[in-house]
């Protein structure tokens, strides 16, 4: 081991020993040179390791100070804030999906609307339009940070809710899930703490295997959204470099926080200096008549990164979505040159054409009539077919419903039974790294209403009965 390993583990030691006890402060880095008789660079090199680890925390002007030990309560919706040092979920997920694929299954476990929805026809009408049109300089005009003129027009789209956001801070990227990735890349390092809700949106928790980075799970429920306490907690005992959150329309629970809680969940980021990565891929799928700000809404210290994308709302095989990445706008594009390089110049171009149009508001609202419809249809079928045990947690926006099974039924037993009668669903242990929402499973219902539906939803609830019946025995 080098000295600043030895070092490290020698602290380690202690703490465990109970030399060093949760909140004690550490002998400063001059005090720890002199009685070891090591250099400042090792001891100053074991204190960023420990940190990074979550062992010490760090204090402006005051030290280092043993980090609290994090408490897990057993149940599921108790628990607050869950530690895990290493994100392992990649594979579980990319067996799931690929199980639901088969275009004979029922798909109440996809994770996009009904693309039958989508103004497919208009949208080929705009590619056939740009591709008469483009020419050879239009790929190098829509490299990082993406085409000029599809920026303004999503910087017009800010404007319309008061939110100011400059073109510039605009980097148009392939889909949403690139620019959260991007934006988590460009304000982590491995072995960073990242904040996630608990469940969250599985693309979060591969990001964070992929990235080597280690996720702290904050609770959050249907009903109230993300526990804004327990977020603080952990942000007073780790040191955490962001939090990737959904603030409306959340995946898979479906809530939309508050303008109030909105507002206090970026004051409390901002007091830690904690970048927001803000996944607002459903904020056009909302049900009222005021479309919801985002968090960036109250943001006046860029640190927030917005993501979306046109995916969820308008076309998914496009795959354009982008971030208003503020500050980091240029970071961001550094790290797309360095992979993807740029976004479809096809696809980006058709999207100029489509929203040159003026259809779009039109059609965004027949889209939400009809998703609201669907909905209504699906929370109706699983009210009429499934037992009276089992709660059915809906919101007033997206197309998401959030099942949960009586307790000691598992939902990924259910899900392997169901895809042998051609039906899919989303296992609640798809959305954490925990044992904590087995019982649980998100549906789609998004698709329109009829018999093969109808039918699987029965279907379900006889799988259901059957799963009790055999935990009873």
């Amino acid at each position: 081991m080098k000295k600043y390993q030895r070092l490290a583990q020698q602290i380690i030691d202690q703490i465990e020993l109970g030399v060093w006890q949760p909140g004690d402060r550490l002998p400063s880095l001059r005090e720890q040179c002199a009685s070891g008789d090591i250099s400042f660079m090792t001891v100053s090199h074991a204190y960023q390791t420990l940190e990074s680890q979550g062992v010490i925390v760090a204090r402006p002007q005051s030290g280092y100070y043993v980090a609290p030990r994090p408490t897990t309560p057993s149940r599921a919706p108790a628990a607050q804030v869950m530690r895990n040092e290493a994100v392992d979920i990649n594979t579980y997920i990319f067996d799931v999906l690929q199980a639901s694929c088969d275009a004979s299954v029922v798909p109440f476990g996809s994770a996009f609307p009904d693309p039958r929805l989508f103004p497919l026809a208009q949208l080929n009408r705009s590619l056939a339009n740009v591709s008469k049109t483009a020419t050879a300089m239009s790929v190098i005009d829509n490299l990082p940070p993406g085409n000029e003129a599809l920026r303004h027009a999503i910087a017009r789209r800010y404007a319309q809710q008061g939110i100011n956001v400059s073109p510039d801070e605009i980097v148009i990227t392939a889909g949403a899930l690139e620019a959260l990735n991007l934006s988590l890349q460009a304000v982590t390092e491995p072995g960073d703490w990242v904040i996630v809700e608990n469940p969250c949106f599985y693309g979060a928790l591969q990001a964070l295997e992929r990235l080597r980075l280690k996720a702290l799970s904050v609770a959050t429920t249907p009903e109230s959204g993300i526990d804004l306490a327990a977020l603080e907690q952990a942000l007073n005992e780790y040191p955490v470099k962001a939090c990737w959150l959904m603030t409306n329309s959340q995946n898979p629970l479906g809530f939309t926080l508050s303008p109030e809680k909105k507002a206090q969940l970026v004051a409390l980021l901002t007091r830690h200096n904690v970048a927001l990565i803000e996944d607002d891929v459903y904020s056009e799928l909302y049900y009222g008549r005021e479309k919801p700000l985002p968090a960036l809404a109250w943001d006046t210290q860029s640190q927030v990164l917005h993501c979306s994308s046109f995916s969820k709302c308008l076309v998914a095989g496009f795959r354009i979505g982008w971030v208003a990445a503020g500050r980091h706008a240029r970071r961001i594009q550094q790290l797309q040159l360095m992979s993807t390089l740029s976004t479809s110049s096809p696809m980006q171009l058709a999207l100029v054409d489509y929203l040159a149009s003026r259809r779009y508001d039109n059609y965004l609202r027949r889209l939400r009539r009809e998703l609201a419809q669907r909905k209504q249809q699906g929370w109706q079928a699983l009210c009429r077919h499934l037992p009276p045990e089992v709660k059915i947690h809906r919101s007033e926006s997206g197309y998401f419903l959030w099942i949960e099974l009586p307790e000691g039924l598992d939902a990924g037993q259910l899900s392997e039974r169901a895809l042998a009668h051609k039906i899919s669903i989303a296992p609640g242990k798809m959305f954490t790294t925990e044992r904590i929402y087995d019982s649980y499973f998100r549906f789609n219902a998004s698709w329109a209403w009829g018999d093969r539906e109808e039918q699987a939803v029965k279907t379900l609830g006889a799988l259901i009965g059957e799963l009790s019946k055999q935990s009873a025995e």
